[in-house]
């Protein structure tokens, strides 16, 4: 198994504990507690992302979709949904692992586009425009 196998399967199992599980003692073994967030909406560190998670509704779910990665850099293209908005997020994460364990992280996010936003007639994530957001 490659180390980018190994990064993607780590990566997807600490978004469902983190994100869907809501399991944050479990959390804790996949985030480095040095971890560097570069995102400009997350407070610092792993507690900054823990905090953030917990103020928003139980029904937040994460959805991964196309994930890539290369040597220590992975990146996942997902949905969280159920999050309290109008609309669903889409992100771009791209984390940077060490041994194993999130040392870092960027994103880029923007509110899923309903059918009749969506300039090309296409749905941002999946196959389809989620009937949430038609």
């Amino acid at each position: 198994m490659t180390i980018e196998t190994q990064n993607k399967s780590i990566v997807l199992e600490a978004f469902d504990t983190l994100f869907n599980k809501r399991d944050y003692v479990a959390a804790e073994a996949y985030w480095s507690p040095a971890y560097i967030q570069r995102s400009a909406l997350i407070a610092p560190g792993r507690q900054g992302l823990f905090d953030l998670i917990k103020s928003l509704p139980d029904t937040l779910t994460y959805e991964p979709g196309v994930i890539m990665a290369e040597g220590d850099k992975v990146m996942v293209h997902g949905r969280f949904s159920g999050n309290g908005q109008p609309a669903a997020l889409i992100a771009v994460d791209i984390v940077r692992l060490e041994n194993g364990i999130l040392v870092e992280h960027w994103d880029v996010l923007q509110d899923e586009a309903t059918t009749g936003s969506s300039a090309s007639g296409l749905p941002m994530f999946g196959a389809r425009f989620p009937d949430s957001v038609e």
